[in-house]
Parts: structure tokens; C-alpha cells; sequence
């Protein structure tokens, strides 16, 4: 029991045709390689991609931290500054032309 036998995949290979005919065989075992090619480069491509992120945090580690300082530094205490109105630039006063009534023109001309 649980065992294949050829008889078995003969079976199988009858009900597939069956299904879906001989000419789309051919058809859906191309597009399922190609499926597989695909899914191989990616899962390549992802551990290129970690192998390259674990370079990048060894490279990290060996960073030194900078030695302290001799002295300290004092710091200021903070003083807010007074905030100033904001003014936004005023536009160019240039002189209107009257305004004129389209339909008054179309009748000048």
C-alpha cells in the first residue's frame, strides 16, 4: 500500500488528457518551467540580497566609536527666542486698466 506503481501514473496520465486535451499539454508545462525559472531566480536573487545585508552590518560592526572627549562641552541653557510676525511681501501697486465689458468690445470692433 502506498506504494506507485506504473499502472498509477498511466491513470493519470489518461485523466489529464482527458481534461484538458493533448494540444494544451504542451501549453501549461512550458508556462509551468517558466513559472519554475522564474520563482529559482527570485529566490537567488533574495539570497543574494541578505548575503549582501549580512557583508553590510560585519562592515558596520567593526566601526570604532570615537574616543571621548578631553573636555566636556558645556551646553547653554535653551532661550527661546521672541517669535516675530511673519509679514508676507506686499505685491507692486500698479495702476488698474478700467475694466471692460466683453459684449461692449465685440460691438467696437
Amino acid at each position: 500500500m502506498g506504494a506507485l506503481k506504473p499502472w498509477h501514473i498511466a491513470v493519470l496520465v489518461v485523466v489529464l488528457i482527458l481534461l484538458f486535451g493533448a494540444k494544451r499539454l504542451p501549453d501549461a508545462a512550458r508556462s509551468l518551467g517558466r513559472s519554475l525559472r522564474i520563482i529559482k531566480a527570485e529566490t537567488k536573487s533574495l539570497a543574494d540580497d541578505d548575503r549582501d545585508l549580512a557583508e553590510k552590518a560585519d562592515a558596520q560592526a567593526g566601526y570604532q566609536p570615537l574616543p571621548p572627549q578631553q573636555q566636556p562641552v558645556q551646553q547653554q541653557p535653551y532661550a527661546p527666542q521672541p517669535q516675530q510676525q511673519y509679514a508676507p511681501p506686499q505685491p507692486q501697486q500698479q495702476p488698474l486698466a478700467p475694466p471692460v465689458d466683453p459684449v461692449q468690445r465685440v460691438r467696437d470692433n
